[in-house]
């Protein structure tokens, strides 16, 4: 290579790496949490998502930032569009600051393409102010809420990322991934009070190609909930409690069509949840789940270790019986052990109308929490295979 080529080189990668950024700090944040930073952070991200270079970043630095409800929009100029949080960025935690406002809704990303949420600060939703007040655990309060804002909501974005992040106390759901494609999960810490409400860490709706890796998860609800059109998931390394466990559904509310195909859940652990590895539907819903893998996977004191709920009801017992239901078949139980908190450690509680089919179950050991007490499978209208299941057999034969 001659010393002009080389040089040259040198140059174009100097050109190539070159971010532009636009740290809130110079659009008048102050940083001391007690007052409205909103405004330093929408300047900063409209100056950044017009800059017309190949990469831009937004940076929240040390500090305490209040927001009020924001929407950081694009589509941007850059390629990458990286938002850089070192600091701490908190809610006002008074749902009357949501008067007049999306209520489910705190800060949203929408229609952003290479998108890269990271940092080693925290975004802390302050969601007690929600949970005094929900209807779930406050049912007679007169205004009580049903709907609560959810931490960060990523609509309609592509290839994007977050990591290296922890989110705390969320309203409601920590995170949502929705109408999106080419997303990544990373290395995230996502934290609220086992009896918070309603407190999903992670909801993934109408997505497709979507990764959650090596992230600590311990909520009010799902750690991670896999709701309708959602394809081509891979769920690794997690470590989930408290909470509900790693959910797909609840599908087919008010006879809605569902589709969810291709998602993987494995070498993982659930400590402490009500649930372990959860599939879910309503009754009267119609369309398919399937191709779903379990796979080494790890159950710590797990109520329901491995449970298909094919009548799924809000009110248990008060839903009207129906003759069509989400098809569920190809979902595969592999290398799965631990212990159980419930004597029931598999139960497929699928409908009569539209069974559960083509289960298959290998290489599984689940054992009661308490030393010498049995556990049991229950299989109702499941159809499938098992090969060293114990607790079995649950297919009748």
């Amino acid at each position: 290579m001659s010393l002009l080529m080389f040089l040259l080189g040198l140059v174009t990668g100097a050109i190539a790496l070159h971010i532009d950024e636009f740290n809130v700090y110079n659009y008048g944040a102050s940083g001391s949490g007690e007052i409205d930073d909103s405004h330093a952070f929408v300047n900063a991200w409209r100056d950044a998502c017009k800059v017309r270079t190949q990469y831009a970043r937004v940076i929240v630095p040390e500090g305490t930032f209040l927001l009020n409800p924001l929407m950081f929009s694009g589509p941007c100029n850059p390629q990458n569009i990286h938002f850089k949080v070192l600091g701490t960025i908190i809610s006002t935690g008074s749902p009357k600051s949501w008067n007049g406002r999306d209520p489910s809704q705190w800060i949203a990303f929408k229609d952003v393409t290479g998108l890269n949420v990271y940092g080693s600060g925290v975004v802390d939703g302050q969601g007690m102010g929600w949970w005094d007040q929900s209807c779930r655990d406050h049912p007679k309060l007169e205004g009580c809420t049903k709907l609560a804002p959810t931490i960060i909501k990523f609509i309609s974005c592509k290839e994007g990322t977050l990591s290296n992040i922890n989110i705390v106390n969320s309203p409601q759901t920590h995170v949502l991934i929705f109408y999106s494609k080419g997303f990544n999960v990373d290395n995230v810490t996502i934290q609220s009070p086992e009896r918070s409400p309603n407190t999903d860490g992670i909801h993934i709706h109408s997505s497709q190609f979507v990764n959650i890796t090596n992230s600590i998860i311990g909520t009010g609800d799902d750690c991670i909930s896999i709701g309708d059109y959602t394809s081509n998931m891979d769920i690794a390394n997690i470590e989930c409690g408290p909470g509900h466990g790693i959910s797909i559904g609840s599908l087919g509310k008010n006879k809605e069509v569902a589709m969810v195909e291709n998602i993987r859940v494995h070498d993982s652990t659930l400590k402490g949840t009500t649930n372990g590895a959860r599939i879910k539907t309503w009754q009267g819903g119609q369309g398919n789940i399937r191709h779903v893998t379990f796979e080494n996977i790890v159950f710590d004191a797990v109520n329901n270790p491995i449970i298909i709920d094919q009548n799924y009801c809000d009110v248990r017992g008060t839903c009207k019986e129906e003759k069509t239901g989400v098809k569920i078949n190809d979902v595969v139980y592999e290398n799965l052990n631990g212990t159980s908190s419930s004597e029931i450690a598999i139960n497929l509680n699928c409908s009569k109308f539209v069974h559960c089919s083509g289960i298959i179950m290998e290489n599984i050991t689940l054992v009661s929490i308490q030393e010498g007490n049995p556990v049991t499978a229950n299989c109702t209208n499941a159809e499938g295979t098992e090969v060293g299941v114990n607790p079995g057999s649950c297919f009748k034969k």
